[in-house]
């Protein structure tokens, strides 16, 4: 398993390109490897021919473990093959079935009114304790085609359900992909048809978790604890951002300049101004970075990823526009490279557009601050004296308390707020 990412620590084989016989050349493309923020190619190291396959599509292997074997065709590989680990079916939910054996022991026997399903296979499920075993990948396709998982039986390992059985189950009749079988019979109550009645604890489906949801729970605990979080929260007044916004638009329609591009180059700004917060603190060291690298967070299927727009101090806000619309179309579809998601000095994290008010970040570790976000809503506000209605934002800065006191997060945040409500400051 190749270290594809700077901070990757394991991956998950999302997809063999080659099949066990191929012939491969050096260089050229070998598999699909899942990592903590992308989806990367790994490339053969030598030519030959792809003897074994070791790790099957699903399974994850931390860095430096065999995974496949390239060799001659008569080349005798048994020592390679005896020294490698062995693989269990189902690695990751061994230890939770031996935990539900456990538990289900302990709990008395209960009747359980179950709807018929296709087989007793789908009916039981694929693992021993009656859960769902499925790959991230073959999880993500039988939810877009909408295919019921407990219908289909699983080829991997331990039955696991993989990218190869939701491709068999689509290229069959629609008929037979279905849930299928014997329905249970609704029960109609004054004219209305009524689901029958389970009794008993919901039945479940487990999926491995992504080396990108993986990769975030660790970073969470190495942040929110070891990181002394303090937070300091802004209401800004956004009516002259909104109206900057309307007339570059209006300029150029082509641009589709958003508030969080403004946003960001605001923050840069800010940071400019304040170069005590654009900073990390480095165990015996604070390191203060020259430009601001903005960190941008995106929602993705499977977690989190934060594109960085390189040097947003000396970009224009189309140029800004432009990158993050690029970045965040590559981020969701995991062909982020490395170097374009990590070093951030500084990130923003918007959830206005999923109407939040107000909430606050967590730092990502080495940066000192981020910025959440809330929504730009209309609300009356005190303005000489009398009540007018404004377009107000309220944002909240998490600030890292080894690198940034409460003072010089203030000032920062009050800067911030200047340029935002005058954006005019941007050309001046």
């Amino acid at each position: 398993m190749p270290k594809l990412s700077p901070t990757m620590e394991e991956g998950q084989i999302s997809r063999w390109l080659k099949k066990e016989g191929d012939k491969v050349s050096m260089g050229e493309p070998l598999a699909e490897i899942d990592t903590d923020k992308a989806t990367m190619e790994m490339q053969a190291l030598a030519n030959g021919v792809l003897r074994k396959i070791l790790v099957k599509e699903g399974e994850s292997a931390p860095l430096g473990q065999l995974i496949g074997v390239i060799a001659e065709p008569d080349e005798d590989i048994s020592s390679l093959l005896s020294e490698a680990p062995q693989q269990q079916p189902a690695p990751a939910t061994a230890q939770k079935e031996a935990q539900s054996a456990v538990s289900q022991r302990e709990e008395p026997p209960q009747q359980t009114q179950r709807p018929e399903a296709k087989s007793a296979k789908a009916a039981s499920g694929n693992g021993a304790s009656g859960r769902l075993i499925v790959s991230p990948l073959a999880a993500r396709m039988a939810a877009e085609a909408g295919l019921d998982l407990r219908s289909l039986q699983g080829s991997g390992p331990g039955g696991r359900i993989i990218k190869k059985d939701i491709e068999a189950a689509l290229s069959q009749q629609p008929a037979q992909i279905s849930a299928g079988g014997k329905q249970p019979t609704l029960r109609l109550i004054e004219g209305k048809a009524q689901q029958p009645v389970v009794a008993g604890a919901s039945t479940y489906r487990e999926v491995p978790a992504s080396e990108i949801r993986r990769t975030i729970a660790r970073r969470l605990v190495t942040s929110l604890g070891p990181v002394p979080h303090f937070f300091l929260t802004s209401e800004i007044e956004m009516d002259r951002a909104a109206e900057m916004r309307r007339g570059i638009n209006a300029l150029d329609p082509d641009l589709k300049i958003s508030v969080n591009d403004i946003i960001i180059k605001v923050t840069a700004a800010a940071l400019m101004q304040h170069p005590e917060v654009n900073a990390s603190f480095q165990d015996k060291v604070i390191r203060y970075y020259e430009h601001a690298d903005i960190g941008v967070a995106v929602a993705i299927e499977d977690g989190l990823i934060t594109p960085v727009i390189r040097s947003a101090d000396l970009k224009s806000l189309s140029q800004i526009a432009s990158e993050v619309r690029e970045l965040a179309e590559r981020a969701r579809s995991r062909k982020l490279k490395p170097e374009e998601y990590t070093g951030a000095t500084f990130s923003v994290s918007n959830l206005g557009m999923f109407g939040i008010d107000e909430f606050t970040a967590i730092i990502n570790p080495p940066e000192a601050g981020i910025l959440a976000i809330g929504a730009m809503t209309p609300r009356p506000v005190v303005r000489d004296g009398a009540v007018v209605v404004r377009q107000m934002m309220r944002v909240t800065m998490s600030c890292d308390h080894r690198i940034i006191d409460g003072a010089t997060g203030a000032k920062f945040l009050q800067t911030f707020k200047k340029i935002l409500e005058n954006p005019l400051y941007l050309v001046v």
